[in-house]
């Protein structure tokens, strides 16, 4: 009985150490299990800064392809960039063209000479034909001569006899002949003297209604020059300091005209180089063409200060209300409608 008391004691022990063992290699399989999750866990902590970083990454990347959008600057040094490989890609194109041109030009040159060589030799060989031609003819002509010489001969007698009477018969009407045209050359002579003393009458009668029109004429020209130095209203001098102040008033408002446009031309070319003007709409244009349009009016506002002043002057001796074209008196109410006016209504309307 005590033995196996003992033994049935000595069993849990056993099973105690079994179960010691049991844990102990499950100790050792966690443990060993448990630095690879570490290592998992490691992992997983290191994939995630990589998934940070590729976000950053990623930032990086859009900002830098918002800074790679161009500006203004750039743009117009691409554009003129591409008109200077446009200007030299035109020069090429040229220049082969022109090499082209003096190509042909030379094959036509030599097209012409070698037609021209072969004209020559044609014409050469014309005139060696010719030659002959004009040998052999002579030849026959120079028999044909000698036979006619020989007949001549016999004729010459002949006809000299002949030549002898007919002679004396063309003796007969020659005179004849003379004494009429002698007849004729006195009445031509007659009626070319009766014509010379019309001619004379009437060139008198010219000369005299030329010095009518020249009495005429010259009468015209001093009228002429009395009205171009007339000075129609220089007995209403009331009228005259009327239209002087009248000038003055609006030769100081067209100067205030002038400081205006010039201050908003120069105000505009002083924004124009404060701001940053977008070329794309079309803005920069569009104010030149203001600025512009704004010195164009004050030269136009100069100008008839310019006229003012000479209207101004003209008052003072005068002469102003004198028509420029006809040198007749301009009416009053258009010298003060219309400031300053050196034309009248049908001078300025024929223009």
């Amino acid at each position: 009985m005590p033995s196996s008391a003992k033994t049935t004691k000595k069993t849990p022990t056993k099973k105690v150490v079994a179960k010691k063992t049991v844990t102990k290699a499950s100790a050792k399989k966690a443990g060993k299990k448990a630095p690879a999750k570490r290592a998992a866990a490691k992992k997983v902590l290191k994939r995630t800064p990589a998934k940070k970083t590729s976000v950053k990454k990623a930032a990086k990347k859009s900002s830098s392809k918002r800074s790679r959008v161009p500006t203004a600057a750039q743009k117009a040094a691409a554009a003129k960039k591409a008109k200077v490989l446009a200007a030299e890609k035109a020069k090429k194109e040229r220049e082969a063209k022109a090499r082209v041109a003096a190509h042909k030009a030379l094959a036509r040159q030599k097209a012409i000479d070698a037609a021209r060589v072969k004209k020559e030799r044609e014409a050469k060989a014309r005139a060696l034909a010719k030659e002959k031609a004009a040998l052999v003819k002579a030849r026959a002509i120079a028999a044909v001569k000698a036979k006619k010489e020989r007949d001549a001969k016999a004729k010459v007698a002949a006809k000299e006899r002949e030549v002898a009477r007919k002679a004396r018969e063309k003796a007969a009407v020659e005179a004849k002949k003379q004494r009429e045209i002698e007849g004729k050359r006195k009445a031509i002579e007659a009626e070319k003297l009766r014509k010379l003393r019309e001619i004379e009458r009437r060139d008198a009668e010219e000369r005299k209604r030329q010095e009518r029109r020249d009495a005429e004429e010259q009468k015209r020209l001093e009228a002429l020059e009395r009205k171009m130095h007339s000075k129609p209203y220089a007995n209403d001098t009331a009228f005259l300091e009327e239209l002087r102040q009248l000038l003055v008033e609006t030769r100081a408002a067209t100067s205030a005209q002038i400081s205006v446009s010039e201050f908003e031309a120069n105000e505009m070319l002083v924004d124009r180089e404060r701001l940053e003007y977008d070329d794309e709409d079309g803005s920069s244009v569009a104010s030149d063409i203001q600025r512009d349009q704004l010195k164009e009016f004050a030269s136009a506002l100069r100008l008839k200060v310019d006229e003012i002043d000479v209207a101004l002057a003209r008052i003072d001796d005068g002469s102003y209300g004198r028509c420029d074209e006809c040198f007749e008196a301009i009416s009053q109410p258009r010298l003060r409608a219309q400031l300053p006016v050196f034309t009248c209504v049908s001078c300025r309307a024929s223009v």
